[in-house]
C-alpha cells in the first residue's frame, strides 16, 4: 500500500513561475516536517518531477493549484512538480474559475491521485459529479409586471409555497404572497443582497411569511416543500439546479422562468410578452410529472 501526501500535508509551499521551454514548474519552498510525516522518507527514495497538464472550460479561466494562482492562458495548462518520492501517491486540487457570460461566474474544483514520478493529466472542462460547480450570479431585476405575468404563468394562488433562488431584493416573493402564496423562501448567495431583501419584507410586513436564507441554493437545499419554483438565474445555473429540483420536487409542481431554459427539459409552454417598458419577454413553464421525479 502507498502512503498518500497531499501538497500541504508534504510540507510544500506552491509558487508558479515561468521556465524558457515554456513549461511552467511548481517550485517548492521547503517547510519544517512533523516527525510522522517524515518517517516513510529515506535519504535514499528515488526522487522524479511530474508534469501536470491541465484542460480548462475556457481560455481566460483562473486556475489555481493547491490554492495558489497561475499565470498561464489557453484551453491547456502545463506545470511541473517538485521533486516527489517515486511511487507514493500525492494528491493536488485544482480549481478553475471562468465567465461564460457576463452575468454568470462558475468555478469547478477537482482533486488528482498520482503517483511521484508520473504525469498526470487534470481534465476541468467535464463537471465532477462528486464536487458540483459553484455558480455565481449577478442579480438582475425582473420588472414588477413581468413578475406578475410570472405568476400568472405558474398559476400561483392561495396556499402555494413559493421557492426562488438568488431572490435578489425580494420582490419576487414578496409579490407570491401578496397573490395568496402561503409561504416564500429566498436563497441568497450575496450577504447585502440577502439584507436588502430581508429588510424590504420587513418593509412589507411578510416576516412571517417569507424567509431569506443567506446561502448557496445549490448546496445542501431542500426544495421539496416547494408547489412553485421562480427562476431568473441564467443557464448554467439551471443545469446544475435541474437534478436538485427533478429529485425533491413533487409532481405537480410549477417552475417559472424568466428567459432562460432547463438545458434539454423541455418547457411545458413558453410565452412572449411586451412589458411595460416596451421590451419582449420569454418566459417558460415546466409542470413536474411522476416520469420527471427521479428516486
Amino acid at each position: 500500500m502507498f502512503s498518500r501526501h497531499t501538497a500541504r500535508a508534504f510540507g510544500l509551499a506552491l509558487t508558479v513561475f515561468f521556465l524558457s521551454s515554456g513549461l511552467t514548474a511548481l517550485s517548492v519552498k521547503a517547510q519544517p516536517e512533523k516527525k510522522d510525516e517524515k518517517k516513510d522518507e529515506k535519504k535514499d527514495d528515488k526522487k522524479a518531477k511530474s508534469k501536470l497538464k491541465i484542460l480548462v472550460p475556457q481560455d481566460d479561466a483562473e486556475l489555481l493549484i493547491e490554492g495558489k494562482a497561475t499565470k498561464p492562458t489557453g484551453p491547456t495548462r502545463e506545470f511541473e512538480t517538485p521533486e516527489l518520492v517515486v511511487g507514493k501517491l500525492y494528491e493536488y486540487t485544482f480549481s478553475a474559475t471562468w465567465r461564460p457570460n457576463n452575468y454568470t461566474v462558475l468555478t469547478r474544483v477537482k482533486s488528482v491521485e498520482f503517483k511521484g514520478g508520473e504525469d498526470v493529466v487534470a481534465d476541468l472542462t467535464k463537471a465532477d459529479p462528486k464536487a458540483a460547480d459553484k455558480a455565481v450570479i449577478r442579480w438582475v431585476p425582473t420588472p414588477d409586471d413581468i413578475v406578475d405575468e410570472m405568476l400568472k404563468l405558474g398559476s400561483v394562488k392561495k396556499g402555494d409555497v413559493v421557492y426562488e433562488p438568488g431572490p435578489g431584493d425580494g420582490r419576487m416573493l414578496i409579490a407570491a404572497v401578496k397573490k395568496g402564496a402561503a409561504k416564500g423562501v429566498g436563497i441568497e448567495l450575496d450577504p447585502k443582497k440577502a439584507e436588502e431583501a430581508k429588510e424590504n419584507v420587513k418593509k412589507a410586513k411578510y416576516e412571517k411569511e417569507i424567509t431569506i436564507i443567506e446561502g448557496d441554493a445549490l448546496k445542501d437545499r431542500d426544495y421539496s416543500e416547494a408547489t412553485v419554483v421562480l427562476l431568473y438565474m441564467g443557464n448554467e445555473f439551471n443545469n446544475l439546479l435541474r437534478p436538485i429540483l427533478e429529485k425533491q420536487l413533487k409532481p405537480g409542481t410549477r417552475i417559472v422562468s424568466h428567459r432562460f431554459v432547463i438545458g434539454d427539459w423541455a418547457p411545458d409552454k413558453t410565452i412572449k410578452v411586451t412589458g411595460a417598458d416596451g421590451d419582449e419577454y420569454t418566459l417558460h413553464l415546466w409542470t413536474v410529472k411522476e416520469k420527471e421525479k427521479k428516486k
